[in-house]
C-alpha cells in the first residue's frame, strides 16, 4: 500500500510537472503574435527558456540583461522601456506554468527591443521626417538570441552599441556635459550683444567665464578682452562652424548664450544618428561622407579623414531640401550636360518661355526623340501638365554643373558636383541648391577618387576635360557615400563641435525622442 501510495505521490508530482511545462509552452507559444522570428527560434528549441529557468545559463542570462537596463540612460535610451525593477518584480510574482512563459516572452521582448535601440535606433526616422531616407539596420531577432545562448551574455550586451570612434566619443561628451550641468553648468549667459578686443568690464568677464568653464581658456580675474580671451573666442567659432576672427558679435554671443542642455539634446540626438549608421557591413573602408549641416563633403580611408572640401546643399524651402541617405558611387561624368529636373522646368522656366520664347537661352528645349526644339513657335499654350519637352544644358564653362559630376544613382537625383558659383562657397551658411551638392573643389575631389585607378590621376582628368567631351569614368572600386546631418559632431582632439539645425530636423527629432521617453539626465549625483 505504502509503495502503490507514493507510485500515486510521484505520478500526481509528474502530472502536476506536465501541466506547468503544457502551462508554460502554451503562454509562450500565445505570446508570439505576428513576430514569426521570435517564434522560429523558441520553436527551434522546443520552447525551452533562456531566461526563466533554473540554469546556471539562465541566471547569468537574467543578470546581464539587467545590468545592461541599468546603462540605458547612458545612452540616451528610453529608461521607462527598459525598466529592470518592473522586469525583477514580474519574475519573482511568477507561480504558475503560465505566469513563467508570459514572464519568458516578455524578458525576450525587452530584450530585443533593447538590442534594437541600442544598436540601430530609437526611432523610425523616416515616419518623422520625409527628407530622411534611412531605414535603421535592424538585427534578426533570431540571431541576437541566438547569440545570446551561444555566447557569454555580458559580452552580447557590451557588442549591442555601435563601435565606431564617433559613438564612443559622443557617448563621452554626454557624460561629461551631464556633470557639467549637475555642477552648475557654464555660468550666467553673457549680458551683452557683442564684445570685441579692448572692451572691458563685467560682461566681458562672463564671457571669459563662460568659455573657462566650457574649457577654452584658463581661469583669470582679467576684465579686459585681451589677447587670451580672443584666441579662446576664435576656437570657439571655429567649433561652431564661424568665422574664426575673435570678435565676440552677434551670431558668436548667440553661439555662446545656448545653454548646456539644449547643447546635451543636440549630443543626444547625434548618438541616435550615429546608431542609424550602425551598418553590419560598415561605413566602408573608403567612403565619402557628407555632413550637410557642417557644409563639407569628405572622403575617409580606414576611418582617417584623407580629403576635405567645403559643401553647398539645398534650400530650406522644403522642396530644395537635400535628403539624407546612404548609396554607392559607381562613376563621375566629365564635362558633363545638365539635364534639368522636371519641378524646375515647370515651376521656374516655363513661365519665361510662355512669356518669351528665347528666353533662358543657354539651355536647349528638347523634344521626346531627342532633337532640339526651335523657339519660334513659342510655348504659350503649354501648362506645366502639359509641356511635352525637356531641356538640357550642354556642356560648356557656363554649365549649372561645372565641369565634372559625381554619381551615386539614386531615386532622389542626388549628386555631387562641380559649379560656377564659386562666390556661395565664401558664405557660412550655404543653403542653395536645388537639392544637390556642390564642391568646392571638384577637381581635387575628383584626383582622389581616380589615385585609386590611375598613375596620374590629374593628367587623365584633364585630357578628358580638355577634349570638351562628355565623357563617363567609372570608379573601378565603388565608394559608398554617406549623406548626413549631424549638428554635433565630435573630434578626435579638442572639444565638441556644433552647427546650426538649418532644416529644423533634429528640433523634430528631439521631440520624438522624447515622446517615447527619452529624457535629460540633469539632477545632482
Amino acid at each position: 500500500m505504502a509503495a502503490s501510495a507514493g507510485a500515486q505521490a510521484q505520478q500526481a508530482t509528474e502530472a502536476a510537472f506536465v501541466f506547468k511545462m503544457s502551462a508554460y509552452k502554451q503562454a509562450v507559444a500565445e505570446s508570439f503574435g505576428d513576430d514569426e522570428s521570435i517564434a522560429a527560434f523558441y520553436r527551434g528549441r522546443d520552447f525551452a527558456p533562456i531566461w526563466t529557468g533554473s540554469s546556471e545559463s539562465d541566471r547569468l542570462r537574467r543578470e546581464a540583461l539587467l545590468e545592461a537596463f541599468a546603462m540605458a540612460d547612458d545612452h540616451g535610451l528610453p529608461v521607462r522601456e527598459f525598466d529592470a525593477q518592473r522586469l525583477m518584480a514580474k519574475m519573482a510574482q511568477a507561480r504558475t506554468g503560465r505566469d513563467r512563459g508570459m514572464v519568458e516572452i516578455e524578458l525576450t521582448r525587452s530584450f530585443v527591443a533593447f538590442a534594437h535601440a541600442l544598436q540601430s535606433g530609437v526611432l523610425e526616422p523616416g515616419r518623422i521626417i520625409s527628407g530622411i531616407k534611412r531605414e535603421p539596420p535592424r538585427r534578426d531577432p533570431q540571431l541576437l538570441l541566438t547569440r545570446l545562448i551561444e555566447e557569454d551574455p555580458r559580452a552580447v550586451m557590451r557588442s549591442l552599441a555601435p563601435t565606431s570612434p564617433e559613438y564612443t566619443r559622443l557617448m563621452r561628451a554626454k557624460l561629461r556635459m551631464e556633470h557639467r550641468i549637475q555642477h552648475g553648468g557654464w555660468g550666467q549667459a553673457v549680458p551683452a550683444g557683442s564684445l570685441k578686443p579692448g572692451n572691458a568690464g563685467n560682461a566681458v568677464v562672463a564671457l571669459r567665464n563662460r568659455l573657462t568653464a566650457m574649457g577654452y581658456m584658463a581661469p583669470s580675474l582679467s576684465p579686459r578682452y585681451d589677447a587670451a580671451l580672443e584666441e579662446a573666442v576664435s576656437q570657439f567659432q571655429e567649433d561652431h562652424g564661424l568665422e574664426p576672427d575673435g570678435v565676440a558679435g552677434s551670431s558668436t554671443m548667440r553661439e555662446i548664450n545656448v545653454s548646456p542642455e539644449e547643447r546635451l539634446k543636440s549630443i543626444m540626438v547625434a548618438m541616435e544618428r550615429e546608431r542609424w549608421l550602425n551598418l553590419p557591413e560598415g561605413l566602408g573602408q573608403r567612403h565619402v561622407r557628407v555632413n550637410l549641416v557642417n557644409f563639407h563633403a569628405q572622403i575617409f580611408d580606414d576611418d582617417k579623414l584623407t580629403f576635405e572640401t567645403k559643401s553647398v546643399i539645398g534650400h530650406q524651402n522644403r522642396d530644395r531640401r537635400t535628403p539624407e541617405f546612404s548609396d554607392v558611387m559607381d562613376h563621375m561624368v566629365i564635362n558633363p550636360s545638365w539635364y534639368v529636373p522636371r519641378s524646375i522646368i515647370v515651376n521656374e522656366y516655363l513661365p519665361l518661355l510662355r512669356a518669351n520664347p528665347g528666353a533662358v537661352g543657354h539651355l536647349q528645349v528638347i523634344d521626346s526623340r531627342g532633337r532640339v526644339v526651335p523657339r519660334y513657335h513659342g510655348f504659350a499654350r503649354y501648362s506645366a501638365s502639359t509641356f511635352p519637352f525637356s531641356m538640357k544644358q550642354p556642356p560648356g564653362p557656363r554649365n549649372a554643373l561645372g565641369s565634372v559630376k559625381f554619381m551615386f544613382p539614386n531615386r532622389y537625383n542626388i549628386y555631387l558636383h562641380d559649379t560656377p558659383s564659386q562666390h556661395l562657397f565664401s558664405r557660412q551658411v550655404r543653403t542653395f541648391s536645388h537639392g544637390c551638392i556642390r564642391l568646392d573643389d571638384p577637381h581635387d575631389f575628383a584626383y582622389a577618387l581616380l589615385a585609386k585607378q590611375e598613375a596620374n590621376p590629374v593628367d587623365y582628368f584633364h585630357r578628358i576635360l580638355d577634349s570638351g567631351q562628355e565623357t563617363h569614368v567609372d570608379l573601378v572600386e565603388p565608394v559608398p557615400v554617406h549623406l548626413i546631418y549631424r549638428t554635433a559632431f565630435t573630434q578626435a582632439k579638442g572639444q565638441m563641435n556644433y552647427r546650426d539645425d538649418v532644416y529644423d530636423r533634429d528640433a523634430r527629432l528631439w521631440q520624438a525622442l522624447s515622446a517615447k521617453g527619452v529624457s535629460l539626465r540633469l539632477g545632482r549625483t
